[in-house]
């Protein structure tokens, strides 16, 4: 499962979208599988496993999205963290007395099924240093400026220069109930991570490539923590009351 993938993004914002309220279960399993296919944890069906959740206590989800020595999100224990840092994603469930990882693999079961299995491991107590959605755009929009000066420098056949894409109105992938701030910032980091993936180093020098390197890791940790911040802006007014 490639961190690029919109599983975890998906059932996180859905999953809060239907925690809050502002849609339900059918609607919020039903996004998730349009983009993951037919989703399990464990060998329970997405909906049966959400509708079990809620009973025991369920009351939010986090979005971890994690990097080697990046561990944005995830606070343990160890066997969650490194199948979450290998998938580049993971999402967690909040529940009144635990909480559980929930880290998503290609379910292949005979040569017509594609779908998404959930694996799920304990996990540790809710990170509290993650940025607020303000905080993450102020970082995004600040490293996006850096990278296009590196990059704007750095001369070469194969550049994949950040420029600000143009607003739009798709709110990105998160759901009904976020703030217009949290559409605005998703669409931002989510057309950004594109273009981290379209980048490479075709035709550089080893100077070059060091510049770009930097400018596109440090745009790569901000986009993943203003992603981060937009699926958690549904309940940050509760959190900071």
């Amino acid at each position: 499962m490639r961190p690029e993938s919109p599983v975890c993004p998906s059932l996180v914002a859905w999953g809060n979208a239907w925690l809050s309220g502002h849609v339900g279960l059918d609607e919020a399993a039903d996004h998730v599988e349009a983009v993951a296919g037919p989703v399990v944890a464990g060998d329970v069906p997405l909906r049966k496993y959400l509708a079990n959740l809620r009973s025991d206590g369920l009351h939010e989800f986090r979005l971890a999205l994690p990097a080697p020595g990046d561990p944005l999100g995830l606070s343990g224990p160890a066997a969650f963290n490194s199948s979450a840092v290998d998938a580049g994603q993971a999402a967690v469930a909040v529940l009144s007395d635990r909480r559980l990882g929930l880290v998503p693999v290609p379910d292949l079961r005979g040569s017509s099924y594609v779908g998404t299995r959930l694996e799920v491991h304990d996990a540790g107590p809710v990170r509290q240093d993650l940025p607020s959605l303000a905080e993450a755009e102020h970082e995004l929009s600040s490293a996006m400026r850096a990278a296009t000066e590196a990059l704007t420098g750095v001369d070469g056949p194969a550049q994949a220069r950040p420029d600000r894409p143009r607003d739009e109105s798709s709110g990105g992938e998160l759901a009904p109930g976020y703030p217009a701030r949290a559409h605005r910032v998703s669409t931002l980091a989510t057309r950004l991570a594109a273009v981290l993936v379209l980048a490479d180093d075709r035709g550089l020098t080893s100077t070059q490539i060091a510049a770009r390197t930097t400018a596109l890791r440090d745009l790569d940790r901000a986009v993943r923590r203003a992603l981060v911040a937009a699926h958690h802006a549904i309940f940050e007014p509760v959190r900071h009351s």
